[in-house]
């Protein structure tokens, strides 16, 4: 699944908004995977801007009961093991077929069931346990080949496992066959969990309904009595009942369709049944039933398709559909591995609460990762619904083929997708340099939350359900990625990905563990990868690597420690030690052999003129230089010795170590200020989330402090914008309509009085109708200039941008927007849309993320928050997710200790059940601004004054 979007949360929630302002990235839907993101948000112009109006909505076994089993195993790390204390079904009896058929009332939204389960019988048994969830069963029947076991075996429910046993008399043999019987209703529900109904207007404005599901991670079990856990594979046989005019899609192509009489009396409808699936886990079994539109393409040896609601454009699934044949046409070439299924289909889903969904052979996404229209939509949002696209196909093999046993081993799931998103994407556009944003994307989301105490391993414990969702992360996404390309470079990419084909062609169908990879990378390579890696997947955080210089014997000396944003780790945090490929730049090229394997060590250089740690930056550590060598780095940088990667991540190392104590601030803003003649566009990306990050830490302090940074990156951005301009021509190019947008919306940010003028210009032609006046690389952008530097004219105009625009991405950008008025009205305006009917629960952060940029937002909404938490508990459960990213929405931005301890004390009486680790990284990411702040803001404000931007005449009110 591609949350919604944890690369940009993590980073948002970790140091405040991320990017400074950029439509460009407004257009871009995480995450997700939440926020999901998230992303979903990806690469694009400006996260601090997309950051600060979203967040990635991340998707989505007690001890108590004597009916399940516990997974115990031997401590083997020092500390807990990821099965430890895990909680799972029995294992007396197994899951081998499901024959399942389902009938949806799309009137008052409820559906009837049948589900007969085929079992093999491992022990003796007289009961059977599995796993449900509101669903009322009507019957049950237990056979044992042609012998009756019970017609009316006794149920028993225990609501905190969400298991049902069914207990008979008679013992089954171990070694026979079995098969369980049962009748159920369900509820059609509006959680976007399970079996749902989702929403979209008719062409007379009226409310229609499709019904879909989401069953990672853990709600099969809410749609239909399931052995719901990942290594429980089985086949399946899915029939739908329906009126005879809409469309049923499931995993499989249809093997039948026949006519029957409706279960809820409603005289004769269709029996739509599906060919048999291959094995597979019940999480990526999928239904959907509704009007739906389509698009095909035969570009692939199977059929691709792209289904919508008719509310819909179907046209705008053009671009997806080929990209997805040609997709995995390539991954069927580089895993050596024929896609398994007879079709692939995507559907655009109107309510969704992830940013898409791997289903096999039946892919759901939000609407706007999956439709694009080139006309109305930017750059960014284009090259978000490739990664996206791509990262659910990857998943095709690299989850459903080969599944993880567990969901303490997600991240070989999500991790691999995530990078053979952009592997493949490399490959499709080599044009949109994906590797080089890497660098500021995917890297530094996951350095960036793995800094705070409240991280956690890449491998996770997992005991509960509720547990699950809450590891829909930038570790399990962004970090697990990062390790994979660290390997890559390790073996060296061919012999990586020899490993990686040995690895599915050995697990196929089956379940595996994170040492069932690196064994098979090993068997590749012939190097003991597990040593290596085992290190960087069991242990939470990351190294500082602080290198000194030793002249006389040209040599450094080099020694790691524990990175924390909180500068205060304990000596029993830095007990590990990691194999740090230094990966170190010289004049002669890149010596990818030298490792850091204990705590420190001398290396011997040919020369100390010029060399720099982690050459491109995939390393997952920070580099601490000493004052001196990081001039002669800016100066290296302009001699052309250091790649874009090279200088984009020295940038965020410096930025992440002055914000944690190891440098000062002043050092950062003087690297910064050497910076303006840099010409490539991922380096200034760099540049202005490090500007954006300091001034999100100081928005509490005193507004000449405030307003002498605002002038630092007025200086430091506006000649460039203005240089490269905002008019966009046919030639641009992907990344130059990018870079426009990046630079138009951080000088904006910053006071630009010209952009500001040409921002109004441009929305007073659009408001009297020319709806080409704002491109679509700059929309985000000017609303929000507009609605900062205006009043409720412009309020009202985007709200009804909002209300009437005619696809998801417009709709969107005005809705994220909004939160950027300052005046008292208007923010309680914002404030009403979250909960009223206006906003799809799915979005319901969108409106809140504008209101993070400023000291009136970040307070109203925490007093929102509070006023309104049991209705969000009650709308929005902690066990989906969506809590957790709306609290942190809330929290995150505030960057004073009382403000830590106020939200504290209003935690202290309340259940944090299925949020408490986001609440955790919420206020360690408000200590560790708390604590910059009491570092430096002397150093700070010394700095600015000394170099003049004290007392400029700030431009606009921005």
């Amino acid at each position: 699944m591609r949350a919604f979007r944890p690369s940009l949360i993590q980073r948002t929630f970790a140091q405040g908004s991320r990017r400074s302002l950029s439509s460009a990235s407004l257009s871009r839907v995480s995450a997700l995977h939440p926020v999901a993101p998230t992303r979903t948000q990806r690469v694009a112009p400006s996260r601090a801007f997309i950051q600060s109006k979203k967040t990635a909505l991340v998707r989505h076994c007690s001890c108590q009961r004597a009916m399940c089993r516990s997974h115990g195993a031997a401590d083997i790390s020092g500390g807990m093991h990821v099965t430890q204390g895990r909680v799972v079904l029995p294992t007396n009896v197994k899951p081998v077929h499901y024959d399942l058929t389902l009938e949806p009332n799309l009137e008052d939204f409820t559906y009837k069931g049948t589900v007969i389960i085929d079992l093999d019988v491992v022990d003796d048994t007289t009961s059977i346990s599995l796993n449900t969830l509101e669903i009322d069963i009507h019957s049950t029947k237990v056979t044992s080949g042609s012998t009756l076991i019970s017609s009316s075996p006794k149920l028993s429910y225990n609501e905190d496992t969400q298991t049902t046993t069914v207990s008979f008399d008679k013992t089954i043999p171990a070694g026979s066959k079995a098969q369980l019987t049962q009748t159920f209703t369900g509820i059609l529900n509006d959680k976007m969990a399970g079996f749902y109904r989702s929403s979209y207007k008719g062409s007379n404005g009226e409310t229609k309904y499709i019904a879909t599901t989401q069953m990672e991670p853990t709600d099969a079990r809410r749609s239909f009595p399931s052995f719901d856990e990942p290594a429980l594979k089985a086949s399946f046989t899915i029939t739908l009942v329906a009126d005879k005019h809409l469309t049923c899609l499931s995993n499989m192509d249809v093997a039948a369709e026949k006519e029957v009489d409706s279960a809820f009396g409603a005289g004769k409808k269709k029996a739509v049944t599906f060919n048999k699936t291959p094995l597979m886990s019940t999480y990526l079994l999928a239904f959907i039933v509704g009007e739906l539109k389509c698009i095909e393409t035969n570009n692939f040896r199977v059929p691709v398709r792209v289904f919508a609601t008719p509310d819909k454009d179907i046209e705008h699934g053009k671009f997806s559909v080929e990209l997805a044949a040609k997709t995995l046409d390539f991954y069927e070439r580089t895993f050596d591995s024929k896609f398994p299924l007879p079709k692939m289909d995507m559907v655009a889903i109107p309510d969704f609460s992830a940013g898409a969904m791997e289903n096999w052979g039946l892919v759901t996404y939000r609407v706007v990762d999956l439709l694009f229209d080139e006309k109305t939509s930017g750059a960014s949002t284009k090259q978000r619904i490739a990664e996206v696209v791509q990262h659910e196909l990857a998943h095709q093999w690299f989850g459903n083929l080969v599944t993880m046993d567990f969901w303490d081993g997600l991240w070989l799931n999500e991790g691999f997708a995530t990078w053979m998103s952009w592997y493949s994407c490399n490959a499709f556009y080599p044009e949109w340099k994906v590797w080089e944003s890497y660098v500021t994307d995917n890297l530094q989301s996951a350095l960036s939350l793995d800094s705070l105490r409240s991280s956690h391993p890449i491998e996770v414990p997992v005991k509960r359900a509720d547990e699950i969702n809450q590891i829909f992360d930038a570790i399990s996404y962004s970090k697990g990625s990062c390790v994979l390309r660290m390997i890559s470079k390790y073996l060296g990419e061919d012999v990586f990905m020899e490993g990686v084909r040995r690895y599915l062609r050995k697990h196929a169908y089956g379940n595996t563990s994170t040492s069932d990879l690196w064994a098979a990378l090993g068997d590749a390579s012939g190097k003991d990868v597990e040593k290596v890696m085992d290190i960087w997947t069991t242990n939470v955080g990351y190294p500082v690597v602080s290198v000194t210089e030793d002249a006389k014997s040209s040599s450094i000396h080099v020694k790691q420690n524990r990175f924390l944003r909180t500068a205060d780790v304990k000596p029993e945090e830095d007990q590990t030690l990691f194999p740090v490929f230094l990966g170190v730049r010289t004049k002669d090229g890149v010596d990818e052999e030298v490792t850091l394997s204990g705590r420190e060590s001398n290396f011997k250089l040919g020369d100390l003129d010029f060399f720099k740690i982690n050459a491109d930056h995939s390393g997952i550590y920070r580099t601490s230089y000493s004052p001196e060598r990081l001039q002669k780095l800016g100066q290296a940088a302009k001699k052309g010795l250091l790649t874009v990667e090279d200088r984009a991540g020295m940038i965020a190392d410096a930025g992440a170590l002055a914000a944690s104590g190891y440098q000062k601030t002043s050092g950062i803003l003087g690297l910064l200020q050497g910076f303006t003649d840099e010409t490539e566009f991922v380096v200034w990306d760099e540049i202005t989330t490090r500007i954006a990050t300091i001034r999100n830490a100081w928005i509490f302090e005193e507004e000449p402090v405030k307003e002498a940074l605002k002038s630092f990156q007025r200086t430091l951005v506006s000649d460039k914008a203005h240089k490269l301009g905002w008019h966009f021509e046919e030639s641009d190019g992907h990344i130059e309509q990018q870079f426009k947008s990046l630079l138009f919306g951080s000088a904006a940010l910053a006071g630009d009085q010209r952009i500001i003028d040409a921002a109004f210009e441009m929305f007073q032609k659009f408001c009297a109708g020319d709806r080409k006046a704002i491109h679509p690389n700059l929309r985000g952008a000017v609303y929000s200039i507009v609605l900062q530097n205006g009043g409720e004219k412009e309020y009202d105009a985007i709200l009804n941008e909002y209300r009437t625009a005619k696809n998801s991405d417009e709709r969107n950008t005005a809705l994220r927007s909004l939160g950027r008025a300052r005046e008292p009205s208007l923010i309680q305006r914002t404030l009403a849309l979250p909960l009223s009917d206006e906003v799809k629960e799915q979005d319901i952060y969108l409106p809140l993320g504008g209101l993070r940029t400023h000291t009136a937002g970040i307070e109203a909404l925490w007093k929102w928050m509070r006023d309104n938490f049991s209705t969000l508990e009650a709308k929005l459960p902690p066990g989906l997710s969506m809590l957790s990213s709306v609290v942190q929405i809330c929290t995150s931005s505030f960057t004073k200790d009382e403000q830590k301890k106020e939200i504290e004390d209003f935690f202290k009486t309340r259940s944090t059940k299925g949020f408490d680790q986001g609440l955790a990284q919420s206020l360690d990411a408000v200590r560790a601004k708390s604590n910059w702040l009491k570092r430096d803001n002397e150093d700070v404000q010394e700095w600015l004054k000394k170099n003049g931007y004290f007392g400029k005449q700030a431009e606009g009110r921005l």
